[in-house]
């Protein structure tokens, strides 16, 4: 039986002493990322135009400066819209390895700005496509986009890969786009074989995790009002996800980093990247487990619901990864009750101040690689 490469430890050999570039690395998955990356050995270069959430002047603000990870890798300071900037980056670093993530990610901004969140999600793509096209050393790039860049009717099975684009608000659109600008890009500049430069696209979505400090999202949310005591207001209590942690689409990117350098393939295609269908629960639940775990002041009820919703929200977007285990031997590793303990319990050391943050976000990554496996090991027995 072939090895399952949800095994942390496969990555080891591919990305100890590389050159990886992580445009927005200051980010929630891009810190996180970032940590996994040194972890394995990696040299780890940032592109990004800021830290976010460094207005909100809180402790409360930024996994980024929490973990101190600006002493432990390289940081460009560069907006990924300005594309004589990214292409002097991608020039001096020569990276083996980019992984695009600098996006604008809230579809509550996206409402608001509609004309930022296109700029910054379609030709930050196009940029980075741009300054790629232009390398002439071997270099494996994955491309992150979303799981809303699919065309939502909201069925009840997963979209797949080959599904149709789509998007009803600015944020799904600006997806969506960014995913046919690849697709012209690949087939344009990247398909020949004699291109020493592999790309593909990641989609995963509803990521959750310790060190999530966004506006407008559920979890940090939550945290942000019960850390002070506060009750938070929500909007779809009975809206249903499919919960994942945030290490299992970055096991994804990072196995699908691994294969693409290895198998020409590979090049040019896409692939999801969620969890399995049982972790699916409403808003509710997840607030009442997180809630559990975290420790809710007595008496205090965790949340009230609003009626006010400003803007469309899907009730219900599943994933199909099939395509992801049969290609890449991929599959998710946490059960709902592991991920909702992970995130929770990194915000309650956190608000507790119990220890440091970067070693105890470190020890939830052992965790996690811990878990992989042994989960490994009996999938490959089967």
């Amino acid at each position: 039986m072939e090895k399952m490469v949800t095994d942390g430890d496969a990555f080891s050999g591919c990305y100890a002493g590389k050159r990886v570039l992580i445009t927005g690395n200051t980010g929630f998955k891009g810190s996180w990322l970032s940590l996994w990356l040194i972890h394995l050995g990696a040299d780890v270069y940032g592109l990004s135009n800021g830290v976010p959430g460094e207005e909100q002047a809180s402790d409360a603000c930024s996994l980024y400066r929490q973990l101190g990870l600006e002493q432990r890798l390289h940081q460009y300071w560069v907006d990924v819209r300005d594309s004589a900037a990214v292409q002097r980056v991608v020039e001096e670093v020569r990276p083996d390895f980019v992984f695009h993530l600098a996006a604008q990610a809230l579809v509550s901004v996206s409402y608001r700005n509609p004309s930022e969140t296109f700029e910054i999600n379609v030709m930050g793509m196009v940029h980075v496509l741009d300054a790629l096209r232009t390398l002439k050393h071997t270099c494996t790039a994955i491309l992150i986009t979303s799981d809303k860049c699919y065309d939502n009717v909201e069925w009840v099975w997963g979209y797949k890969e080959t599904d149709p684009m789509g998007g009803k608000d600015p944020y799904s659109g600006s997806k969506g786009a960014a995913e046919l600008v690849f697709k012209s890009y690949f087939h344009s500049y990247f398909k020949s074989g004699d291109v020493p430069v592999r790309v593909a696209t990641a989609r995963a979505g509803n990521v959750i995790g310790g060190g999530d400090w966004a506006l407008d999202r559920i979890v940090p949310d939550c945290i942000r009002s019960w850390s002070k005591g506060q009750t938070v207001e929500i909007r779809s209590p009975q809206a249903t996800r499919p919960w994942q942690h945030v290490l299992e689409p970055l096991s994804g990117y990072l196995a699908l980093g691994q294969q693409l350098s290895e198998r020409k393939e590979l090049n040019g295609q896409s692939f999801n990247f969620g969890p399995a269908a049982e972790n699916t629960h409403t808003v509710v639940e997840l607030l009442s487990d997180i809630g559990s775990v975290f420790g809710m002041p007595d008496g205090m009820a965790p949340y009230t619901i609003t009626g006010n919703v400003p803007f469309h929200e899907a009730g219900l977007l599943k994933l199909n990864c099939d395509k992801a285990l049969f290609e890449l031997k991929w599959k998710p590793v946490l059960n709902y009750t592991e991920l909702t303990e992970l995130t929770a319990g990194w915000y309650a050391v956190w608000h507790q101040k119990q220890a440091d943050l970067y070693a105890f976000t470190q020890q939830q990554l052992e965790v996690y690689q811990s878990k992989a496996r042994e989960r490994a090991a009996v999938w490959t027995q089967k």
